[in-house]
């Protein structure tokens, strides 16, 4: 079996973003960038699935600019068997995305695609449900846990009530949150292994799909600082506070 697992390079989530000082964006300038969380989630979930035995290969795909190869050798260090970088120096928004992996998933002919619920970047939470959709395949989203049969994927996902506990028939489409796994970190000699493995570089136009942004930032700016907070001696000061501040009566 097949896993195909689609991985975003995105600004590191230790590092504290800052807006370009003309607000057209978040500056990316000379800091650090990694693997999106939960794409790295989708990686150490496909390789448990290879260690199990279910899965044979899994290759990892990214879409982005060429330093983009950087997070792909990670996926590789982590266990996967070879990657695909579609370059593309301006950003491709979700739906360019969702149509560049559909034409990958009908070379690569994966039996099930696992990815990230979201960027952390754009917090979109758009690209799985659409490639399902461009597919016509089931898809199951916020997986806290995934089985695999020869023809099935059991699926347990997170859901406002709890859990709920789906079957998805084979090929599938699943998206990832943070309480599937821990995932692992990369011994030095799988980085250097990974080195060695496939990497495939292609365009957006070896696929025919045009990836013409179709939405515009107006503008970004950073959230308000928040103000600081207020002491009171005892309950009676508390009440008439929130009194005054119309949160109580």
């Amino acid at each position: 079996m097949k896993v195909l697992v689609p991985v975003k390079r995105v600004l590191d989530y230790n590092v504290k973003p800052r807006v370009k000082a003309d607000g057209s964006g978040v500056d990316l300038a000379n800091v650090k960038m990694s693997m999106n969380p939960f794409d790295e989630i989708a990686v150490e979930e496909a390789i448990r699935l290879k260690e199990k035995g279910t899965v044979t290969e899994i290759v990892a795909v990214s879409i982005g600019e060429a330093k983009a190869q950087e997070t792909l050798r990670t996926a590789l260090a982590m266990g996967a068997d070879r990657a695909i970088l579609v370059t593309a120096e301006d950003k491709v928004e979700p739906l360019g995305v969702a149509k560049i992996l559909a034409k990958i998933v009908e070379e690569e002919q994966p039996s099930l695609v696992i990815l990230g619920k979201q960027a952390i970047d754009d917090d979109n939470n758009q690209t799985g449900q659409m490639l399902a959709g461009l597919l016509g395949w089931g898809q199951a989203t916020f997986a806290s846990k995934i089985e695999l049969t020869a023809d099935a994927a059991r699926v347990t996902r997170e859901v406002d009530g709890g859990l709920e506990t789906d079957s998805y028939k084979l090929p599938a489409i699943v998206t990832t949150d943070l309480r599937l796994n821990e995932p692992r970190y990369a011994s030095l000699p799988n980085i250097m292994k990974a080195k060695s493995k496939p990497l495939a570089q292609k365009t957006a136009a070896d696929f025919g799909v045009d990836v013409t942004p179709r939405i515009k930032t107006l503008k970004v700016t950073e959230p308000a600082k928040r103000q600081a907070g207020i002491k009171v001696a005892d309950v009676d000061e508390l009440v008439n506070k929130l009194k005054s501040m119309g949160i109580a009566k």
